[in-house]
């Protein structure tokens, strides 16, 4: 397997404790996984054994990467139905949930999910926009799902609630290479922007 040399060390992915209808959000998962395996790069995820939170978890874990999950004592019996994999740290609530995932990553990587992913999404960018971290932000954008959220960000921005030099907060792409590629070369420059326009 190559090697490619990361800026980062831990990555962050948000996903869901479902794994969707359709095959293409477990292939992308499985994609994800491969790639910051590739990379050298360590998983800091959700803690979950089910849904693409299990998958992209056993496939780092497997493939011999590094794999800290971090969860509410609440979710445990929910997000856990049977082996994990790597470190699990359980921690009081959902807050304290997402500030442990922030602290112990990078960059953050959101696949495909529901409420809680697009919430954990939402709230880095809102963090980045807010100069609270200015740590990288992908969106894996498999086949379209997240077209309806990128249209109303546009949308955000056209109406005057989102200044345009906030919209490059974030980088989209359809497949994990391309996502990862962009994440180790361009948001940290956006972000950086961000702030001289801010400041």
């Amino acid at each position: 397997m190559e090697i490619v040399k990361s800026r980062f060390k831990r990555v962050c992915v948000f996903c869901g404790s479902s794994s969707g209808k359709r095959e293409c959000y477990s292939d992308a998962a499985t994609d994800l996984a491969q790639e910051l395996v590739t990379r050298r790069l360590n998983l800091v995820y959700g803690g979950g054994s089910i849904g693409l939170m299990g998958l992209v978890s056993q496939a780092v874990h497997e493939a011999g990467g590094h794999v800290l999950g971090i969860i509410p004592r609440t979710l445990m019996d929910k997000e856990i139905t049977g082996e994990t994999y790597g470190e699990v740290i359980a921690v009081a609530d959902m807050h304290e949930r997402k500030a442990e995932m922030a602290r112990h990553s990078d960059c953050f990587i959101a696949l495909p999910g529901g409420y809680g992913t697009l919430e954990e999404l939402l709230e880095v960018i809102a963090w980045a926009q807010l100069g609270i971290h200015d740590k990288p932000v992908g969106l894996l954008n498999v086949d379209g799902y997240y077209n309806y959220l990128l249209t109303f960000i546009d949308k955000a921005v056209d109406d005057g609630f989102i200044k345009p030099s906030q919209r490059h907060i974030f980088v989209s792409a359809p497949n994990a290479k391309e996502l990862v590629q962009k994440l180790e070369v361009g948001t940290h420059q956006n972000i950086a922007l961000l702030f001289v326009l801010r400041f």
